[in-house]
């Protein structure tokens, strides 16, 4: 069972890291077909603490190739750790079916923006240029650290790290050239999803989950460097399309989970 959950780890940290999105939004189905008698709050403190070292990974190769707004970053983790430790702390609230349907509805929401919108031909021309720490792009403070807020709250609440909600962000509403904000996403999901960990453990709904995490988050790290490795390669509606087909495939499979739940 080891080696089965490692390569699952793997596949979803080489894929999260590709598009920035953490792979807590393939993780999370997962487990939920897996565990059919997991609470809530116990799938999303496992897949929350393998997006942290997934996102911990990817971000550290990302840094290297110096494609994250590290300023960016920083200001969005402020409000982002905030959201996270609050979405952690409401998902012990949650019927089981209740937490699919959010899930379902949520990743099924974020494809079809996908599907429907377009990367601003003026997001590359948004960068200040590279300094000591990589990119600087300029982008609305006020509006971005509200988003920010809502993607920890989300992360933590559902464990899916909420990139699939962050990078999208991050590109249409922000003016992200799509490269770095996935680079960008991935710094604020290691803040953000080791603060929602920290306190999943600080509740009590890690202790069930902890050796399956572990298995699952050796295989991300590797997947993670692989992840970043590609993405440098890959081309940006690549990117966006990519998760798109992923959240709608994996969306209506959770919804259709949760609605056969309750008539049952």
């Amino acid at each position: 069972m080891f080696i089965a959950l490692a390569v699952l780890g793997l596949v979803v940290g080489c894929f999260g890291t590709l598009i920035g999105a953490g792979g807590g939004f393939l993780l999370v189905p997962v487990l939920v077909l897996l565990y059919p008698d997991d609470s809530p709050a116990t799938i999303a403190s496992i897949s929350l603490a393998v997006v942290f070292c997934n996102a911990l990974s990817g971000t550290i190769a990302y840094t290297r190739q110096r494609r994250t707004d590290v300023r960016a970053g920083l200001w969005f983790s402020a409000t982002a750790i905030p959201g996270a430790v609050l979405g952690a702390i409401v998902v012990n609230t949650i019927p089981r079916t209740a937490f699919e349907a959010i899930l379902g509805v949520v990743l099924v929401g974020a494809a079809v923006f996908l599907f429907l919108s377009k990367p601003r031909a003026v997001a590359s021309q948004a960068s200040k240029g590279d300094d000591l720490f990589g990119p600087r792009v300029e982008y609305p403070h006020a509006l971005g650290l509200a988003l920010s807020f809502a993607v920890g709250f989300v992360s933590s609440l559902l464990g899916i790290g909420g990139g699939i909600i962050h990078v999208p962000a991050l590109v249409h509403a922000l003016g992200f050239p799509v490269h770095v904000a996935t680079a960008t996403s991935h710094f604020v999901l290691a803040t953000t999803a080791g603060a929602g960990t920290l306190t999943h453990i600080a509740t009590g709904a890690f202790h069930e989950g902890w050796r399956r995490t572990i298995a699952l988050a050796v295989g991300a790290v590797v997947g993670a460097q692989l992840g970043a490795y590609w993405a440098r390669h890959a081309r940006p509606t690549f990117i966006l399309r990519g998760l798109a087909i992923a959240l709608i495939l994996v969306g209506v499979r959770i919804l259709v989970h949760a609605m056969n739940a309750v008539h049952v």
